[in-house]
């Protein structure tokens, strides 16, 4: 396979506190890694968790002796929660900092995903398939018939979180495992991307014939477009032709 990923800062914010990491080759013992990171504090504060929190897994894969992805996965992501805990509690100015954290692991005939909080992964081909749940206030009264999904995207607490990295002494994220058909790109992101732009225009231009360095420069644009208001970060990833 093959991927590409970008964060930009947006229209409105001052501070880019998404962060993202993709590697087509091995990791450790993992055959390959897409992370997006979106993080949550005031000043430096989002920036830290988010950078460490992504750095620090990374890190911790390549010494993991585990083989296992989703035991990579969880074990990795219990690791970052406590890094990020132990580092709020000794330094004030990170207090109360947090972020959203969804992998992605790719095997010949099937496809593994971590998450927690509001960053999400998409399965592209016919139709957008969103594999990951919000862990939000919004997708709780969505599933308690209080509100319409149509009308997520402009709820005016749509960006509060019920789970993340860094905020709460047990990490509690959802595993996925998915099988991809062979035209089906993927599609990690922030909610920079998903609070401004459709899920069927992200669908046209991810699935559009062109290099996924374009695509992804596509996708940060339009989320400018209509706005901008949130940091934006996203990872395509493609499979190639000899791929299941």
């Amino acid at each position: 396979m093959i991927s590409y990923g970008k964060t930009d800062i947006g229209m409105v914010r001052s501070m880019n506190q998404d962060s993202i990491f993709f590697s087509d080759k091995s990791i450790g013992n993992l055959p390959n890694l897409y992370i997006v990171a979106d993080g949550m504090g005031g000043h430096q504060a989002g920036d830290y968790a988010s950078a460490h929190a992504v750095s620090w897994f990374v890190d911790y894969v390549k010494e993991c002796k585990y083989v296992n992805p989703i035991t990579i996965l969880k074990t990795g992501i219990t690791k970052v929660n406590d890094m990020l805990l132990e580092k709020a509690s000794q330094n004030s100015e990170l207090k109360g900092m947090g972020t959203t954290f969804v992998a992605a692991v790719l095997l010949p005939d099937k496809m593994y995903v971590a998450n927690i909080g509001d960053s999400r992964l998409y399965v592209m081909g016919e139709q957008p398939r969103q594999i990951t749940l919000d862990h939000s206030l919004v997708e709780e009264l969505i599933r308690t018939g209080q509100l319409e999904r149509r009308k997520v995207r402009f709820h005016p607490e749509k960006n509060i979180i019920t789970r993340a990295l860094g905020t709460g002494n047990e990490a509690i994220p959802d595993f996925f495992e998915i099988i991809l058909e062979k035209h089906e790109k993927v599609l990690l992101c922030s909610d920079g991307l998903t609070n401004m732009v459709e899920d069927d225009e992200i669908r046209d231009i991810i699935m559009q014939k062109q290099f996924i360095d374009k695509i992804c420069e596509q996708l940060i644009e339009r989320a400018n477009y209509y706005g901008g208001k949130d940091n934006i970060g996203v990872v395509v990833i493609e499979q190639t032709l000899n791929e299941v």
